[in-house]
């Protein structure tokens, strides 16, 4: 099985304004940051992708990406679109919730999550 969603698990070194397409200059805390993907096709590709630092930019987290640091991924191998249920979760764990970001595909609040901690 090649589909599915993942969460990556990111820290960003400083608190920093990174211009997220269109939407121009958003400050971004210091700290630890999830975000919450889905490919239903090609999932390992897409892990990869975004791994990759050679990549042409094209959602979101691609922007994001160029400054912060994966620190690792997690994987959950379905068919049944959970992405959002992920999400949806996160957003009663996080410190606080990227309206907007990476949602522009459904009605989910956002789907990157600020943590100024990790336990």
């Amino acid at each position: 099985m090649n589909t599915g969603a993942y969460m990556l698990i990111m820290f960003l070194d400083k608190d920093r304004k990174i211009k997220i397409g269109v939407n121009g200059p958003i400050k971004f805390k210091k700290g630890f940051y999830i975000y919450v993907g889905s490919a239903m096709k090609n999932l390992r590709q897409r892990i990869e992708r975004h791994l990759s630092d050679d990549k042409k930019i094209h959602w979101h987290i691609d922007y994001f990406l160029k400054y912060a640091e994966i620190i690792d991924v997690v994987i959950f191998e379905t068919s049944e679109r959970i992405e959002c249920k992920l999400a949806k979760k996160m957003e009663g764990q996080a410190d606080a919730t990227l309206v907007g970001f990476g949602s522009s595909d459904c009605k989910c609040t956002g789907h990157l999550f600020y943590f100024k901690t990790l336990l």
